[in-house]
């Protein structure tokens, strides 16, 4: 583990100008915050901060970065804030270490769901400074390097799982090729332990019984091209055990078919010296047809630069040869990180091309499964170049159509695409398209993206988009459907009902917008009664049934009265069957029936009181309601329609005050009971003629 000095003269052997003691501060702080803590090997667990630190500055990466990569776990593993990082290192230290963070460990999902959401917080904080990637990919290696510490075996397949569909990805799309290449090692040695066993145990036994092979080899070539007068460096290595593994996979060949195990690296001054290089050696050594890559005048995404080519040596072995400048290996080795280093002006933007895309694949997945199967489509690499008419270049996955393209080039060009012309030629837009093409996509100004298209589209910028097309088209015609039905529903309330009711509806039934509770009833999640209830509350019931609609008649018993006491219900509160009651009996008087909160009890009676409740068949009383009402014609009519529906008579109708805009009207009715009273409250509330009602 690096000292606290050494990581301080590590920064500043690169950036004389770096300030100390906030480095310092930061390593002191991750020490104490991270006090105790033990790694599963038994490490401090300030070693693993530490570390990551250390390898930021490997790659010379500026103060805020370095000091970021020391703090990086405090927020998640210890008592430390945000709040206090910004308040000790500032805000961009704070922002960035937010942006590592890991925001969430949600334990009760699945291990697809965790993962999605993980990378879907991941991708939007790294969109907003790349290095928070940078960052997170070192703590990544570092755990993997210390992983085999880790006892459970169902653990370390997880994670390596996850490092090789994830991690090694996305460090390649960066350009951080030794990153990528250390975790694919490492993720193979866990989730492929006899296959790794088998291949390092072979390539040991090929470097023994072949001597220095590779030295010479690459003298060979260095040898041919000083005769060239070009100056160069080579060198040369086995390829790694996961390359030849996965070469075997694809190929489905045994260790002894792969026949380029070996690679060799020529690096020369100029990009001259390239072509010259290559010019050399395919002169000197059989070249092999189809191997030829120019990543020198076509980059790939990630500033890739390379001429890559492979050759036949001596007694038909095939070589790999990568030919690049001192200048292309540094930045292909190191990738963005370079353009991070602390020198660095100008420093480019963090979201880059391939970046927002998947930004935009965030956005456009439907749930865990898509999430990743986009984002794992968007990172690998293996790619071809297209180009517009134009002459922009656009790189996609090998297998990409003309449908992937209009996707590339932009969101609404893949919406509207019917049909596509590949090198001047039409063609469907189910084409493969190769190295080279020339595209031009054919727009039309009704179409919208077709569910077939997923049969060919390959890419998970344009999977996502077809999917969210689809889903939306098949929601409006979902939705349509609901609305017919919805008009049906309405039909059968007792009362008409305004916009208010519908928006309280939507409320009440958990929805956001008017249009997904259509979409709801257009795909039956929702019974028709639980709409009527929503709209109008104690409609469904009687609605449904008409021959149980309440009919007039009144038999009221009370509980608690002596055999032939004389009794009356009280005009101030009009008590019905359902309400709590109580009795009031006064000297030579019967007994009155009073609602148990009745205003006019709450100030004492002289009286006796008796405690009451109704008898099992109560029914038919009268109840008061006092309707505010919009003052314009036909409002009262609807009103009294209101009553009529809801088969509740009208005793006594009185209009207690009026203005320009609203009547106050106080009804008497009689009803069966409490819950016959409150359906009529609720279908008074839900017409538009109402403004507002309630029972007295």
């Amino acid at each position: 583990m690096l000292r606290q000095y050494e990581l301080v003269e590590r920064v500043t052997a690169y950036d004389p100008d770096a300030d100390e003691a906030i480095l310092n501060r930061a390593y002191v702080y991750t020490v104490q915050k991270h006090g105790t803590q033990k790694r599963a090997s038994g490490d401090p667990y300030f070693s693993h901060p530490v570390e990551v630190a250390g390898l930021m500055t490997e790659l010379k990466l500026d103060q805020a970065t370095i000091v970021t990569a020391l703090l990086h776990d405090t927020v998640e593993d210890t008592l430390a804030t945000i709040e206090e990082i910004e308040k000790l290192f500032g805000p961009e230290v704070a922002r960035l270490v937010d942006g590592v963070t890991k925001l969430s460990k949600i334990e009760a999902m699945g291990e697809s769901e965790r993962a999605a959401e993980n990378l879907r917080k991941f991708f939007l904080a790294m969109s907003e400074d790349i290095r928070v990637l940078l960052v997170k990919l070192a703590d990544r290696l570092h755990n993997m390097r210390t992983l085999h510490f880790i006892k459970s075996g169902e653990k370390r397949q997880r994670i390596a799982r996850e490092t090789m569909d994830i991690y090694a990805p996305l460090a390649e799309r960066v350009g951080m090729y030794e990153y990528m290449r250390e975790m694919q090692l490492l993720a193979f040695e866990q989730l492929e332990p006899a296959a790794y066993a088998t291949i390092t145990g072979r390539l040991a036994q090929i470097r023994s019984s072949e001597g220095g092979q590779v030295d010479a080899i690459a003298l060979a070539f260095k040898q041919a091209l000083a005769q060239a007068e070009l100056r160069v460096e080579v060198s040369g290595r086995e390829k790694h055990p996961y390359s030849i593994w996965k070469k075997m996979a694809e190929r489905h060949v045994s260790f002894e078919q792969v026949t380029d195990i070996m690679a060799f690296r020529v690096l020369t001054d100029t990009v001259e010296d390239c072509y010259k290089a290559l010019g050399v050696l395919h002169t000197t050594w059989q070249a092999i047809p189809g191997r030829f890559k120019d990543y020198v005048s076509t980059p790939k995404s990630n500033g890739y630069r390379s001429l890559h080519s492979s050759l036949i040596y001596e007694n038909s072995m095939r070589v790999e040869v990568q030919i690049r400048t001192h200048e292309m290996h540094r930045t292909n080795e190191f990738g963005l990180a370079a353009h991070w280093a602390y020198k660095q002006g100008d420093r480019p933007d963090g979201q880059v091309g391939w970046l927002r895309d998947l930004i935009e694949i965030v956005d456009a997945s439907h749930d865990a499964e898509e999430l990743l199967e986009h984002t794992r489509l968007a990172i690998y690499q293996d790619r071809i170049f297209a180009f517009t008419p134009k002459g922009a270049l656009f790189q996609l996955p090998k297998g990409s159509t003309p449908v992937d393209f209009a996707f590339a080039v932009h969101t609404d060009l893949g919406s509207m695409a019917v049909g596509a012309k590949i090198n001047g030629r039409h063609m469907p837009l189910r084409t493969t398209l190769n190295n080279g093409d020339v595209v031009e996509i054919i727009k039309g100004r009704t179409t919208s993206p077709q569910l077939a298209w997923l049969n060919f589209a390959v890419t998970g910028k344009a999977r996502a988009a077809i999917r969210r097309a689809v889903r939306a088209k098949e929601r409006e015609e979902i939705a349509a459907i609901g609305r017919k039905l919805f008009e049906e529903i309405v039909e059968r309330l007792p009362a008409k009902i305004g916009k208010k009711a519908v928006k309280d509806a939507v409320k009440r039934l958990g929805f956001a917008r008017e249009e997904e509770l259509m979409a709801a009833i257009g795909s039956a999640k929702l019974e028709d009664r639980e709409v009527m209830e929503a709209l109008v509350p104690g409609s469904a019931g009687n609605l449904d049934q008409p021959d149980q609609w309440p009919k007039q008649e009144r038999a009221i018993s009370i509980r608690g009265l002596t055999a032939g006491m004389a009794f009356q219900l009280a005009d101030c509160c009009h008590p019905v069957p359902g309400d709590r009651i109580v009795g009031v009996r006064r000297h030579g008087e019967g007994v009155e029936v009073h609602s148990i909160d009745c205003l006019s009890l709450a100030s004492g009676v002289d009286a006796d009181w008796l405690d009451l409740s109704w008898g099992e068949r109560s029914t038919g009383a009268v109840g008061r309601v006092r309707c505010v009402l919009y003052n314009r014609p036909g409002t009262l009519a609807e009103v009294t329609g209101i009553f009529a529906g809801n088969r509740a008579n009208i005793v006594h109708l009185e209009m207690t005050s009026r203005d320009e805009l609203f009547g106050t009207y106080e009804v008497d009715l009689e009803v069966t009971d409490l819950a016959h009273l409150t359906r009529i409250v609720s279908a008074l509330r839900a017409s538009d003629a109402v403004a507002q009602a309630d029972r007295l």
